[in-house]
């Protein structure tokens, strides 16, 4: 196989590769078909979707929010932390401070991690043992 014919296929494979996702955009409105997907996800995500839901499936998807926004914010705290040992300069007490920051994360992400298996278990076993979910 010589290097014109190499190249030849090699083009047409990428031309081909390129104008796959033209056909993608030829429906006919891709933003009414994304409203639908998200609004499917939006219910199952919120537990909306299906049989009407108890007060203890209900408290466990409120405590699962509050919990995912704490480590969010948690996350939040330990990069900063971070920017601040990185740019501490050399200056021991800022350094310090940084590393009882990050530790003091460590441990709220500790305690958001046991509160989150805790709840879920303690909810869980509501929820079975009322038998309804």
């Amino acid at each position: 196989m010589n290097l014109k014919h190499s190249l030849t296929r090699f083009g047409s494979a990428a031309f081909l590769a390129a104008m796959a996702p033209a056909t993608v955009l030829a429906q006919s409105n891709p933003f009414q078909r994304a409203n639908a997907e998200l609004n499917t996800v939006q219910n199952q995500a919120l537990g909306t979707a299906g049989a009407p839901q108890n007060i203890y499936t209900i408290a466990g998807n409120i405590i699962n929010v509050v919990l995912g926004f704490l480590g969010i914010v948690l996350l939040g705290y330990m990069i900063y932390a971070g920017f601040l040992w990185m740019t501490s300069g050399g200056e021991q007490e800022r350094a310090k401070e940084a590393r009882t920051m990050i530790a003091n994360s460590i441990i709220g992400l500790i305690i958001i991690v046991a509160a989150f298996a805790i709840s879920n278990f303690v909810l869980g076993s509501l929820v079975n043992i009322t038998g309804s979910r």
